[in-house]
C-alpha cells in the first residue's frame, strides 16, 4: 500500500476516474486535468448504488463540466459492474485509443485493490500499461458516510483483495512488486535498481 501511495506523476494519455465513494474522487481528478497531466477523463463504472457510494456516471460527468472539463475532453465507461469489469473495460479503451498511460484515480481505501485489479486486466488485455496511482486525498478515515466509514471499507478491501484472487481478478503481490520495480526503471532511467524480469 505504501508503495502505491508513492508513485510518481507524470503526464498521461488519460486519467481514470472510478465511479464510488459518492463526488469525492471528481475533485482529485478536475485538479489533475487542469494541471495539464492529461488531455482526457475517462469516468469508469455503470453501477448505480448511492447506499454503496455509487453514483451515476452522468452526476459524476456533470460535476467535472461544472468544474470546466469540456464534454469533448470527457469520456464515460458506463458498462463495468465492479472494478474488475472497469479494468477490462478501460484496458481495451487503451487499446483502442492508443494509450499507454494512464492515471487511476480511486479513494485511498479502494486504491490498492483498483491497481491490483487493473494489473490482472492489463496482463489478461496483453496490453503494456504505465498506472500511476494517484487517489483522492484528504478524506477522513472515520467520518460516516452514507455508504460507510472509510476504515471500515478498508477492512473490507482486503477481504475483497482475497475473495479476487480466489476468483483470478487480482495479480499477486509478488507480480505487483515486479511491476512497482519496472515502472520505476521507466521513470528513472538512470537509477541504479536491479533489472528485474518482464512480470506482467
Amino acid at each position: 500500500m505504501a508503495m502505491v501511495d508513492n508513485d510518481t506523476i507524470m503526464k498521461a494519455d488519460a486519467i481514470v476516474l472510478l465511479q464510488g465513494d459518492g463526488h469525492n474522487r471528481v475533485t482529485k481528478t478536475y485538479e489533475l486535468w487542469e494541471a495539464g497531466y492529461a488531455p482526457i477523463v475517462v469516468i469508469s463504472g455503470g453501477a448505480f448504488n448511492e447506499a454503496y457510494g455509487s453514483f451515476d456516471c452522468d452526476g459524476l460527468r456533470n460535476k467535472l463540466m461544472e468544474f470546466g472539463v469540456p464534454a469533448d475532453r470527457i469520456v464515460v465507461e458506463g458498462l463495468s459492474e465492479n472494478t474488475y469489469e472497469q479494468g477490462k473495460q478501460v484496458v481495451k479503451l487503451a487499446v483502442e485509443s492508443g494509450w499507454s498511460t494512464l492515471i487511476l484515480v480511486a479513494s485511498h481505501y479502494h486504491q490498492y485493490r483498483a491497481y491490483l485489479t487493473f494489473l490482472q486486466a492489463m496482463k489478461e488485455g496483453g496490453k503494456k500499461l504505465h498506472i500511476i496511482n494517484i487517489p483522492a486525498r484528504n478524506l477522513s478515515w472515520f467520518r460516516k458516510e452514507p455508504w460507510g466509514q472509510r476504515l471500515e471499507l478498508l477492512e473490507e478491501e482486503f477481504k475483497k483483495i482475497e475473495r479476487y484472487g480466489k476468483q483470478g481478478h487480482v495479480v499477486s503481490f509478488d507480480e505487483a512488486i515486479e511491476y512497482q520495480k519496472q515502472k520505476e526503471l521507466r521513470t528513472y532511467p538512470s537509477r541504479k535498481i536491479e533489472k528485474v524480469k518482464d512480470a506482467i
